[in-house]
């Protein structure tokens, strides 16, 4: 067996799932969010103390996965090495609902044989090296991770049979997620599953050292208060559906209302600080976007950029011309440098305006062939692309100059 293929539990079984066991009056307190929450502020130092509300809601909701349709993965990032990532780990491996350390993960049936027995929070610390796309069978793990986020997620998963052949089950892979590491690299349709918190050194002292031979019991104890508290709100929080802040739609949607949902149970100041994270969670996303840090699909691209070129009160474009000025105007994207390895050309652009968003090309009389702007516009509508003005009538199609431009 290769030395990436290990999975450490915890040194410790701290509480069993669905634990209703005596924790004196700490177990029925209704402030106990607020305790999590300073017990972290405590040890943990956040670039914004909002995250700080968030990392309390994200363990809470662990205990209560088990009536939630979701569960976002949470990333602990940090520019640098030494900003606490592991020992935020190691808090919340105390906090959460049946805690998995695992140092390394590269055995997509093992996680699912480990969730198939109980719902577990995986926790993944150097996720920068441990799910490098690189190392062998990270993309399956990767495709567990995007899977699992969401309820009713299963994995084929071969087992011996009754007569020592081998049979296949479905194995669920549903599961709380934390991914730390220095800045990783992750894909696209991972990113879009994660609620982010970002980490810095403590240079100046701020937070307390977690000295875990002397702070393991009270941790243990506020952890068991956290599970005990899910099970007392757990019919509450199965029941709940608070209305969202506007924009919170769609993926954004998935990964905010089990945490919504959590603060909704617990009452007090934690609705308001659930839509807070949700409104600044939505504010970066814009932020991103204008700043080009969003990276849309190749076709996506495509539209957009067609929709930037087309020449004002012009209804038809010929293709070649499409063409010719999309490769002038963004060569690393359409010429023959970009990642592609050749320059576009209309068979090209077609196949994706077609599989894409079934936009064909079409013919004005007996010229060549082009698009209608008529075709493109509600796709780019739809698509949230500014289309460029309605013309009001059919113009004489557009041809290339010598440069490609209109």
């Amino acid at each position: 067996m290769s030395d990436y293929l290990a999975v450490e539990d915890p040194p410790f079984d701290p509480w069993p799932v669905g634990s209703t066991g005596s924790v004196g009056s700490v177990g029925s307190d209704p402030g106990v969010l607020n305790r999590v929450r300073e017990w972290l502020g405590r040890f943990i130092l956040t670039v914004d103390d909002a995250d700080l509300d968030l990392l309390t809601l994200w363990a809470a909701h662990t205990h209560l996965c088990d009536v939630l349709y979701t569960t976002p993965r949470l990333v602990l990032d940090s520019p640098v090495p030494g900003a606490g990532k592991t020992t935020t780990c190691e808090h919340l491996q105390r906090l959460c609902r049946r805690p998995l350390q695992a140092a390394s993960l590269s055995s997509p049936a093992m996680l699912a044989r480990l969730l198939d027995k109980e719902l577990r929070t995986i926790l993944i610390d150097e996720v920068d090296r441990n799910l490098d796309p690189k190392r062998p069978g990270v993309e399956d793990l990767i495709a567990i991770i995007n899977a699992g986020y969401k309820r009713g997620a299963t994995r084929p998963v071969l087992v011996p049979g009754p007569k020592g052949d081998w049979d296949v089950k479905e194995m669920p892979t549903f599961s709380p997620v934390v991914l730390a590491g220095n800045a990783p690299n992750l894909p696209e349709d991972t990113r879009s599953r994660t609620i982010r918190v970002l980490l810095l050194p403590d240079l100046e002292g701020r937070v307390e050292t977690s000295d875990w031979e002397e702070i393991e019991a009270d941790a243990m104890d506020l952890g068991e208060a956290l599970s005990q508290w899910a099970d007392e709100t757990r019919e509450t929080v199965r029941a709940t559906r608070p209305e969202l802040p506007p924009g919170c739609v769609g993926r954004t949607k998935e990964r905010w209302n089990p945490l919504r949902r959590v603060a909704e149970a617990a009452g007090g100041h934690w609705p308001d600080v659930a839509d807070d994270l949700i409104r600044r969670d939505l504010i970066a996303a814009q932020m991103d976007r204008e700043d080009g840090m969003v990276t849309s699909p190749p076709a996506v691209t495509l539209l957009r950029d067609i929709a930037e070129l087309w020449p004002e009160a012009t209804a038809f474009v010929p293709t070649a011309a499409l063409v010719a000025d999309l490769v002038m105007r963004h060569p690393r994207m359409w010429g023959p440098e970009s990642a592609y390895g050749k320059a576009l050309t209309a068979q090209r652009m077609g196949r994706m305006l077609a599989q894409g968003f079934k936009v064909h090309s079409g013919r004005q009389g007996d010229g060549p062939r082009g698009y209608y702007r008529q075709a493109l516009s509600p796709v780019w509508r739809r698509m949230g692309i500014t289309p460029p003005d309605e013309p009001t009538e059919l113009t004489k199609p557009a041809e290339p100059t010598a440069g490609g431009a209109w």
